[in-house]
This record gives structure tokens, C-alpha cells and sequence, in this order.
């Protein structure tokens, strides 16, 4: 029997428009079980920390349990890779970190290829510090010391490509300097810093700060572009290397083909989980800024800082371990 072709072309778009309908029905309903938000360094440091506020805050607005997994390893990819394996279906998401830039380079890896990005969280800065042996009180001082000490001053960092090991490449290349790069893993570079083993370290700030104050170490500056107002005394070391900045920076991701539909939910409760003052207020009390905006917006800072990251990677000929 032939169809009417006003009957035909109401059936067409109804047919049309009913996977639409069906992924806007799942958007609205998402999530309605727990979902997995997987972190690749470790238990009790920053990211961690990050993950934990961020998830706290989208379990009580969207009624269901962000639950974070750490699966530290190979500088973040263990991390990644699970998300990547994992269904696009918005219940396993990735706390993106600076290191994923870093590692775009390093271990050659395409992220965005790989991953959809959501939200940026929150940027917190790095401190430049020293143990108290080193007979430096600024910057400035201690570019002099490292260039009339060449290779004698001991640059610890959390492991080589880490984003602690690359602040100081970049300040060794803007500087001028020959630092004798120590790698430690993960924490225990703090006891060789108090030791006096190491000398300098681009150490975060959230985890740095309690030995600052105690006095352990002395701050010569933070990484971002402009001072921390939790530490409004020390400068920024872009008043004495124009043009240096490094962050570490936070965000979500998910697997590649998670519905636009559910990214956009995310990409929401994430900018107003941030835009809350109480919120704000605990990322502030780590030095951090809130990030937020659109998930384009949070790939163009992936981009930029993979190409950032490449090209310290490139003039320090660093290879991967």
C-alpha cells in the first residue's frame, strides 16, 4: 500500500527526531547510579584533593555518588587509560590534570583524540622554594648563585616529567642556569628537601605551604602570573623572568562518544558547583582560581598547554623513562 506523502514525511521526521528525543530523556534522568571519577596520583595530594571537592559537590546536586578512584602510575596514564576503555556513558569520568599536557609530548599521546573534555575546575599555582642553606632571598639571588655555581645546586622534583620537574626546566632554560635536576618519587622529595639533600624545588603550594610557614623552607616565589593571596608577600617569579607562568590545573573529562547531552549537564553543575561561595572559599584557601566555562573552553587550555609543554619538552631534550 503506498503511503500518503504527508503521512510519509510526518513518520520520517517523527523517526527522525525520536533518537534525539531518547538522548534528552537519558540527559535529564543522568545520573541515576553512582559514578566513577577516576584520579591518577595517589591519595592525599592535590588532584586528590580536587577530586574529592569536586565530587563531594556534584553528589548532592545531582543526587547520586561521584565516587573517586585513585589509580596512580605511569605519571597519570594508568588514569587515562581506564577512562578511555571505559562505556561513553557518563558514569566513569577522568579528574584531568597539567600532566596530561605534559604527557601529549612525552609518551606521545593524543588526549583530545581520546578523550571529550567537560569543565576546568580550578588553576593553583607552584611555589619556587629553597632549603635554608641556599644563600638565596630572591630570585634574582638565586640566578646568580646557581650561574656562578654551575650544576652544584640540586633541582629535586617528583619524578622526571612530572609538572614539578618541568617548572624547573622552564626556569633553567628562561634563567640561563644549570641546575642538577634529582628526581624523587612522589613525596618523598619534602625529606630531602628538609635535609638539605636537595636544594630548590617548583613544589605545589597546597602541599608546601604548611613548611613554608613552619619556616622548613623559604618561598621565593610562585609560579602563576600574579602573586597568591595566600602568600601575598612573595613575588611572582614573572616580575623577574617576564613571560614565565606555570599552574597546575584541574578539570573532567570522559571517554570520547559520551553524549554531548550529558556533557552538557556535567559542564553545568561543574560551573555552578564552582560559582558557589563556599566552594569558591575552599579553593581559594589552596591558593586556587576557579576555571569554568564551556567544555570548548577547557580544550583550548588542553591545547595551549600542550603546546607550551612541548616545547620545554623539545629544548631540554627530555626523553621518557
Amino acid at each position: 500500500m503506498k503511503i500518503p506523502r504527508r503521512q510519509f514525511l510526518h513518520l520520517a521526521l517523527a523517526a527522525s527526531t525520536l533518537p534525539i528525543s531518547a538522548r534528552f530523556a537519558f540527559a535529564q534522568s543522568y545520573p541515576t547510579r553512582p559514578v566513577h571519577l577516576i584520579e591518577g596520583f595517589g591519595a592525599g595530594g592535590a588532584p586528590d584533593i580536587v577530586a574529592r571537592l569536586i565530587g563531594q559537590s556534584l553528589s548532592d546536586r545531582l543526587g547520586q555518588s561521584f565516587m573517586i578512584e585513585n589509580r596512580s602510575g605511569a605519571t597519570g596514564n594508568i588514569a587515562t587509560e581506564a577512562v578511555v576503555r571505559a562505556s561513553p556513558d557518563g558514569y566513569t569520568l577522568l579528574l584531568v590534570a597539567t600532566q596530561i599536557a605534559i604527557n601529549a609530548t612525552l609518551f606521545k599521546l593524543d588526549f583530545i583524540r581520546d578523550i571529550a573534555p567537560i569543565a576546568g575546575i580550578v588553576r593553583v599555582p607552584l611555589v619556587m622554594e629553597v632549603h635554608p642553606s641556599v644563600p638565596a632571598r630572591t630570585v634574582a639571588e638565586l640566578i646568580a648563585y646557581a650561574k656562578a655555581n654551575p650544576g652544584k645546586v640540586n633541582m629535586a622534583s617528583a619524578g622526571t616529567g612530572s609538572t614539578t620537574h618541568l617548572a624547573g626546566e622552564m626556569f633553567k632554560t628562561m634563567a640561563g642556569v644549570d641546575l642538577f635536576h634529582v628526581p624523587y618519587r612522589g613525596a618523598q622529595v619534602f625529606p630531602a628537601l628538609l635535609t638539605g639533600e636537595a636544594h630548590v624545588y617548583f613544589g605545589p603550594l597546597l602541599s608546601s605551604i604548611g613548611y613554608i610557614r613552619a619556616g622548613n623552607f623559604r618561598a621565593l616565589a610562585v609560579t602563576t602570573g600574579a602573586r597568591s593571596p595566600i602568600l601575598p608577600d612573595v613575588p611572582a617569579l614573572a616580575e623577574t623572568l617576564p613571560g614565565y607562568e606555570v599552574s597546575a590545573w584541574f578539570g573532567i573529562g570522559g571517554p570520547k562518544r559520551t553524549p554531548e547531552e550529558v556533557i552538557e549537564k556535567l559542564n553545568k553543575e561543574v560551573n555552578l558547583s564552582i560559582a558557589d561561595p563556599k566552594f569558591e572559599a575552599k579553593l581559594a584557601s589552596m591558593g586556587g582560581t576557579a576555571l569554568g566555562g564551556s567544555p570548548a573552553d577547557f580544550a583550548k587550555l588542553i591545547s595551549d598547554e600542550v603546546k607550551k609543554w612541548s616545547g620545554v619538552i623539545l629544548a631540554a631534550n627530555m626523553k621518557r623513562e
